[in-house]
């Protein structure tokens, strides 16, 4: 529980996705929707503030891909679509994700 009104009623709360045992860490994965990461990020913030013995780890889209691509669950030639699609965000860093630099080049 993040929050309570008043009365005592939850106002917000936070449920991550999973939960490792052998590493007693709390898995977050994220969606590409800014909005909703966004929303996410500042509850695991929120989360870590209240409970400081609570490991948290959220995830991002990209983060889930690569662990695709290393444990060979999805050939790499496959993801590069995934990452050029124009409703794809690189939350992480501000140089556009693959395939859009490259596209950004032939129209220049």
């Amino acid at each position: 529980m993040l929050e309570r009104d008043r009365a005592g009623n939850p106002v917000q709360a936070f449920t991550p996705d999973f939960y490792l045992p052998a590493y007693d860490q709390f898995i977050e994965i994220t969606t590409l929707n800014q909005k909703l990461v966004t929303k996410k990020n500042r509850k695991a913030r929120r989360l870590r503030e209240l409970h400081p013995e609570v490991q948290v780890k959220v995830l991002y889209q990209r983060d889930y891909l690569s662990l695709l691509v290393k444990y060979g669950l999805e050939p790499p030639s496959q993801l590069a679509d995934d990452f050029a699609a124009p409703t794809r965000l690189d939350l992480r860093s501000s140089t556009p994700p693959i395939g859009e630099a490259d596209a950004e080049a032939e129209t220049a």
